[in-house]
């Protein structure tokens, strides 16, 4: 459940009882202290000022509720469905900076489709931390769904070719495979996930069905840095956002969205399995402001 995403942004409205210069600047800096950009901001509340200067927004409540429909209108055409292949099985390759909660997104979705009746394998080919695979195995047991996963330091993209082949061979629906997100070693990386992404597309004949960016909420501007560098890096289709339940910085969302245009797949609203949903635009407005 999502609650008060913007809490800065909603406390600007209390005990106001009137539309003047110092809560319309008291908005603009709300806005901006919830990782909405400066120039987003700004283009925001001067479309409201103008509504209020011609008499269409008299109270604050009717500037609260302009507020929410310019959210959702500027991220309605952000809102898509994950992506299906074709053919069997339809393969997600997943990406993140480690400690994004990009495993947990990953555990979601598979329990998410084997609940739909899918049947789901992981793929742990973050070889490079010796965890991750044992994480991938606690969330594929808690799904109920295959996994394969090879020791530490094994080739990932060797993992990734074993694990689409397998999928294949057994008849299963979807393919999410697990990725490094060690950052700080940029070029590596990319190249890594490049060659991930390749093995991929030579077995299925198509790229990747979803590239899909696992982003953390709380971390406001360094997200934006994260999917520019792996937007680049791997043209990817979508993100997903975690941690919007614990999150007063949920501004990046629309940062993100206006800056790059990649839509927003999927949303993390708490801990349990199944605390994943697709994003609604309207649902995001609406809860900026809930108690």
């Amino acid at each position: 459940m999502l609650k008060g995403l913007f809490k800065r942004v909603a406390a600007v409205f209390t005990g106001r009882a009137v539309i003047d210069e110092d809560l319309l600047e008291d908005l603009e800096a709300a806005l901006i202290q919830a990782d909405v950009s400066a120039t987003l901001a700004v283009k925001l509340v001067e479309e409201l000022r103008e509504q209020a200067e011609r008499g269409k927004l008299t109270t604050p409540d009717q500037l609260r509720q302009a507020l929410q429909e310019q959210v959702a209108a500027l991220l309605q055409p952000y809102e898509a469905p994950l992506n299906k292949g074709k053919e069997r099985p339809t393969v997600f390759l997943i990406l993140g900076v480690n400690g994004t909660g990009k495993t947990t997104t990953i555990g979601k979705l598979a329990y998410r489709y084997q609940r739909l009746g899918q049947k789901v394998m992981l793929v742990a080919a973050d070889t490079f931390r010796a965890a991750a695979a044992e994480q991938l195995k606690i969330w594929a047991e808690r799904a109920g769904c295959d996994i394969v996963a090879q020791q530490s330091g094994a080739d990932p993209a060797a993992v990734a070719y074993d694990g689409v082949k397998a999928a294949q061979a057994r008849g299963h629906n979807l393919v999410i495979v697990d990725t490094a997100g060690r950052l700080h070693t940029k070029v590596n990386l990319m190249e890594e996930l490049k060659k991930i992404g390749r093995v991929i597309e030579r077995e299925l004949g198509r790229l990747a069905d979803e590239r899909l960016l696992v982003l953390d909420a709380t971390i406001g501007q360094n997200a934006l840095f994260q999917a520019r560098q792996f937007h680049e890096g791997m043209d990817l289709t979508g993100l997903a956002v975690a941690k919007l339940d614990g999150s007063a910085k949920a501004g990046i969302v629309l940062t993100i969205t206006q800056e790059l245009k990649l839509p927003i797949k999927l949303i993390g609203t708490g801990e349990k399995p199944e605390d994943l949903e697709p994003f609604s635009a309207a649902r995001f407005a609406e809860q900026m402001f809930a108690e």
